[in-house]
């Protein structure tokens, strides 16, 4: 019985965790849908680490409109997915690669003097940390239980009984 209680606790949490890791991508992809002066050059341009080339490419103006697009709507489509909880796993791949991109961009590295970024810290940023929420979304789903994912799974099963 224990055990089951807390099995429950933990479900609760990391569906919390979902909902709010997936408001913080919505909130950011809405902010820049809605800013037509928003563009991810500066972010790029200043990027730094051993991938700096790459990025530096990423903000040629035939590919920065491009960039600016597949950012907000990738964000934008984690966000819907994470608190809707339907499509969580996709989600979930879709924020890991975002947010890889956005660490290695500006990787938090030793002696990296930071530019564009929330703070300077030492390998671990927020980035990182949320890329780490995505993993464990991908593996521990929560959409079957609360969210819209519930729902096509009764949907899912009222057919294969039929």
């Amino acid at each position: 019985m224990e055990h089951d209680s807390k099995t429950s606790k933990v479900k609760i949490w990391v569906t919390v965790l979902r909902v709010l890791i997936g408001w913080h991508f919505l909130y950011e992809g809405i902010v820049k849908l809605y800013n037509p002066d928003w563009t991810s050059f500066g972010y790029l341009a200043s990027s730094q680490g051993p991938l700096k080339p790459l990025f530096s490419m990423l903000t040629h103006p035939s590919v920065i409109t491009w960039v600016d697009a597949l950012n907000m709507t990738a964000l934008l489509v984690v966000g819907i997915t994470l608190i809707l909880g339907i499509f969580e796993k996709k989600g979930a791949l879709v924020g890991i690669g975002l947010l890889s991109l956005y660490y290695l961009a500006h990787p938090s590295l030793p002696g990296l003097h930071q530019l564009n970024v929330e703070g300077n810290y030492w390998l671990v940023n927020k980035n990182l940390i949320e890329l780490t929420v995505c993993i464990l979304l991908y593996h521990y789903p929560t959409g079957h239980f609360f969210g819209l994912g519930y729902f096509r799974k009764e949907r899912l099963t009222k057919i294969e009984k039929s």
